[in-house]
């Protein structure tokens, strides 16, 4: 039986939640020099309860991008009414989820830690995500039909590393998405 998973224990997978949470509250809060026994503190678990879910600092704080990230990928999978309106709603999350990754990332990276270490499954799970949302927008009229997911992507890529390295407000990020829904959305017949 080597080599087989087994799933978690509800109790274990109820902390694993805890710590992540309880991680990603005291990244917010005081950055990579927080103690993993901060982050025990603020899960009410103890060291070795962490330390069996992730051996290490970096392993916990990795483990939070990538948990931030399938979060937001379970947004991609909520039945909507509007096909339209739910993908511009996940792009829009996209963008903001990218600013707040980006504060993690930073983190990590200043700590040595490589911030896309674990993240390939994601990442594709993402394009994935984005490629469903965007053939049903299309299906429904919503999105121009001739938008390909390689320009989408090239597109939300520049949006959230300028959402990121300027750090835009609110009002900005909504201006600047609403001329590139704009232009997403099919163009009038002439």
């Amino acid at each position: 039986m080597s080599g087989e998973v087994r799933p978690r224990r509800a109790d274990a997978q109820r902390n694993r939640e805890r710590i992540l949470e309880a991680a990603e509250a005291v990244l917010a809060r005081e950055g990579t020099s927080a103690s993993v026994r901060a982050v025990a503190g603020e899960a009410g678990v103890g060291l070795g309860t962490i330390y069996r879910h992730f051996p290490t600092q970096e392993a916990l704080y990795q483990a939070v991008i990538v948990d931030r990230t399938r979060r937001l990928l379970a947004e991609a999978d909520r039945p909507s009414p509007d096909p339209g309106t739910a993908f511009l709603t996940f792009l829009e999350r996209i963008v903001v989820h990218a600013a707040q990754k980006k504060t993690a990332a930073d983190l990590l990276a200043g700590s040595g830690v490589d911030p896309k270490a674990g993240t390939a499954d994601v990442s594709r799970d993402m394009r994935q995500a984005i490629g469903r949302l965007l053939t049903a927008a299309q299906e429904a009229g919503a999105v121009r039909p001739d938008l390909r997911a390689p320009e989408l992507l090239a597109l939300l890529c520049g949006v959230c590393l300028a959402a990121e390295r300027d750090e835009w407000s609110d009002e900005l990020r909504r201006r600047a998405l609403d001329v590139l829904f704009d232009g997403l959305r099919p163009r009038p017949l002439s």
